[in-house]
This record gives structure tokens, sequence and C-alpha cells, in this order.
């Protein structure tokens, strides 16, 4: 019999146990949800050291059978059979472990930041203009006026920054109707946001950032313990300070010097073989991308002394990016400028602009990915399996 809390042997004994209940459990197909009286004694046998000896069984709800996917059995089934049929296979406990550690990243995340002086805060997620254009984003019926579904919290997180908030974090899905058929990409993914005021560089944003996945590693690993979830001797740990590579060096080691492009996921992952090798650290930043990699990301702070760069940053793990951000252009004229030159129309991002005309203080953040966290440290072939009810290209049911 299975629970929240795991499986316990229930044992019935010849000459013991009541024969009707030789002959329920005998009829009952499994998966049926049932209802046992018994007595609790020890029996080294026993998975969990005990079993019940049944005095009373009631069917609660009985299961079709034929099962379309097994849960005790030991047989795979294809990713897409799971996922057809996934409250069946959100049953098996290797699965229910993946989302326990979710929770617990969740927790860890949570603390961190209260434990930081953050807010945690809702913005919205029906949008009239998105942070990147229009481009990657789901178009919605809003009462007969066209809307869109959120990519992320970041222009509203920085207009927070204006009205004194200083430090606020999100966790929140977000959408992005990228045509990504791959096993690292979600159309509808979680993502973990904060945002800090008077900053000096985006150094101080990266030092933040590394603190709070270091202590969320923490945080989780102790949460697993208590759990008995195997996760928890699997996870990594995390040193700060984590390496700070700036992108002209990638290009260097990736063989291709004074090239700028946006870093493919074969570029991360080639990357990521030597980076860890090099600094023994799976964790590290890639900093200073180049404008042009950077153009459609307005709010990016342009380098003063070499604006050909800008003050940003990717936190990735073993090859895989896990979180982007930097500092933000707080200055108005130059965010203008930035807007103009990304090819958006400044008329789209009135209640944006109006944070910055009014006082707008130095300020950076980051949005990081949950789903992407959870698939590594459980080590996932596929990000699909890090969410209760995955959402891709081509699936919207169950």
């Amino acid at each position: 019999m299975r629970d929240g809390s795991g499986i316990a042997q229930i044992t019935l004994k010849k000459g013991a146990t009541d024969p009707q209940l030789f002959a329920l459990f005998a009829a009952t197909p499994r998966e049926s949800v049932i209802q046992v009286d018994g007595t609790v004694q020890a029996s080294p046998k026993a998975q969990r050291g005990v079993e019940v000896i049944p005095t009373r069984a009631e069917i609660l709800s009985q299961a079709e059978v034929p099962l379309p996917l097994g849960v005790a059995d030991k047989v795979g089934a294809e990713l897409d059979t799971r996922l057809n049929h996934r409250v069946i296979d959100l049953r098996k406990p290797a699965v229910r472990a993946i989302f326990e550690l979710r929770t617990a990243l969740l927790e860890g995340l949570r603390q961190s930041f209260l434990s930081r002086g953050f807010l945690e805060v809702e913005t919205p997620k029906l949008l009239r203009q998105g942070a990147e254009g229009g481009a990657t984003m789901f178009a919605v019926d809003y009462f007969d006026s066209p809307a869109y579904l959120a990519q992320s919290p970041q222009l509203y997180k920085q207009m927070l920054m204006s009205a004194g908030f200083e430090r606020v974090f999100e966790i929140a899905p977000a959408f992005r109707a990228e045509p990504s058929d791959t096993v690292r990409h979600l159309t509808e993914f979680s993502s973990v946001d904060g945002e800090i005021a008077y900053i000096r560089d985006a150094d101080d944003v990266r030092q933040v950032l590394e603190a709070i996945v270091t202590d969320t590693l923490a945080t989780t690993r102790a949460r697993l313990q208590s759990w008995g979830n195997a996760f928890a001797d699997k996870l990594p740990v995390a040193e700060p300070p984590f390496p700070r590579i700036p992108y002209t060096e990638c290009q260097e080691l990736l063989g291709t010097p004074g090239a700028e492009k946006d870093l493919s996921p074969e570029d991360e992952k080639r990357l990521g073989e030597v980076l860890v090798t090099k600094y023994g650290n799976p964790f590290y930043f890639l900093t200073d991308f180049p404008t042009s990699v950077k153009v459609g990301t307005f709010y990016a702070h342009r380098f003063d002394d070499r604006p050909q760069f800008v003050d940003y940053f990717d936190l990735d793990y073993r090859g895989l990016e896990l979180a982007s951000g930097g500092r933000r252009e707080h200055r108005f004229e130059q965010l203008m400028a930035n807007i103009r030159a990304a090819g958006v129309d400044p008329a789209t991002l009135e209640g944006y602009l109006e944070a910055f005309r009014f006082g707008m203080p130095p300020h950076g953040g980051w949005g990081f990915g949950l789903d992407r966290f959870t698939t590594v440290l459980a080590d996932l072939p596929n990000i699909r399996e890090s969410r209760l009810f995955p959402r891709d290209r081509y699936r919207l049911t169950p």
C-alpha cells in the first residue's frame, strides 16, 4: 500500500487473517484506493522494517484495468507516453522525488531572498507590450483588444525600483512562443527573478545571486535529508565566488576570437567542459557581452568607456545557462537611445518610461530558470520531467 509517506507492507497470514480479506485483495486491481485497519508490528524482511497485519479493509475507489502506464513495473515507457498519462506517471515514487526536490528548492530560494531583505511581489502576466518585442510572445484576445502573455516580469521589476521597493523577487510562470523542440526549452516555465536598487555595477548583482544559489542548495540539502530523499546526497556544493569569464575570453577558448554572436548550446557545452576543468567550479559567470549580441535587451547598461559591451552576464552550470542578468540602464536619455536602437516604439512603453522620468536609482537583477535548475540537479534527460504538466510546442494537454 502506497501513500504520500512511502510504501507500507500489508501482510496476510493463513490462519490468522480473515479469509474474506484474501479474496478482497486478490480481486482488487493495482492502483485502487484502499483503507486498511490493522496492527503494526516489526518485520525485518519488510522494506520499512514494519508490516501491517490487517483486521479490516475497504475499497474506496477501484481502478480500471488495464492501466495505461505501469507504476510499480520496472519496464520503462517513452516520455510521451508518460506525459500523456501524467497522473499515473506522477504516482511513481521516483517521479515524486523530483517534485520533493523542486519543493525544497522553492523553500530554499524564498528563505534566502527573505533573509536578505527582499520583498516577494506578483507582477501581471497579461501585458500590452513585452520586454523584448512581440516576436516570441503569445497573443491573446483581451476583451476584444490585443494582449500578450508575459515573457518575464522585467519591466515591472524595474518600475518597482523607482517606487522605492529596492529589493524584490518573484517566482512565477513565464511564456515564450519560441518554436523550440529541444530537451532544454519549454513554452511555459517558472522564472525566479530578482531586482536590486542602488548597485554600482553588475558584480553587485552577481554577488547576491551566487550567495542565494549557495544558500538555497544548503537549505535544499537539509530539507531533502529530513525527508529521506535520495537527491540530498547528489546536490553539488556551491563555493563562491564563482569564476567570472569575459565574453572575449570565451570566444578565444572556442577558437573564434573577435566573434560577436550569441553562444549556441553547443558553444556553452564546450565552454563548460573547459571552464569546469580550469576553475574547478561547476558554477561560473560569463560576463561583458557585446552590445550587438544584446541589442534587443534595450534596458541593459552599456559601458560608458566601451559602449560596444554591456554590463551583463549569464550564470552557467556545467555548460547550461541557468540565469541571465546584469546592470540596467537607469538614465532616461540613454534608455531612450537604447530603445530606438532596438527598433522599439517608445510610445508602447509609456507606463514603463514614466518610472524613469521621475527618479530611477541605479539597479540590476536577473532571471533564473527554476525548471532548468531542477533538471540539472536531478540529472534529468529532458526538462519536461521537471514540471508537473509541461507545455511545449505540441503539448497542451493533460
